[in-house]
């Protein structure tokens, strides 16, 4: 009885077809941490330049959107005095490249910065 040889034609090509929207999500995946990564970075200017310029005796509400300016969109910043200190918060939330990530939660990033104030030089 003759044995049949399988052809093993077209096996890259089925393999491929099945690991190749797996590279793609993983690819998609890698993109989104960076942008968390960049956001993470913006949060923590926003919250810096909002207590440096509070410290230096800024408008709060000029130096709260200056904060607001720096950080990732939809940052929200808070500050606080705590006797000569002033603390800044940045928040703000990263949502999936592209909508493709829609399922999952946003990813929230947080800063926060202290600076001392500035005392103010006499006359």
């Amino acid at each position: 009885m003759p044995r049949r040889r399988l052809s093993r034609r077209g096996a890259a090509t089925a393999e491929l077809v099945m690991v190749l929207p797996v590279l793609v999500a993983v690819t998609i995946g890698l993109v989104w941490l960076l942008a968390v990564g960049a956001a993470q970075v913006r949060a923590v200017d926003a919250a810096r330049e909002t207590a440096r310029a509070l410290a230096r005796g800024d408008d709060r509400a000029e130096a709260v959107d200056r904060g607001v300016s720096v950080g990732p969109r939809g940052t929200s910043v808070a500050v606080e005095t705590d006797g000569d200190r002033v603390v800044a918060v940045a928040e703000a939330s990263v949502r999936g490249p592209g909508g493709l990530f829609g399922f999952l939660p946003a990813v929230t990033v947080h800063a926060r910065a202290v600076a001392a104030a500035e005392e103010e030089a006499a006359p």
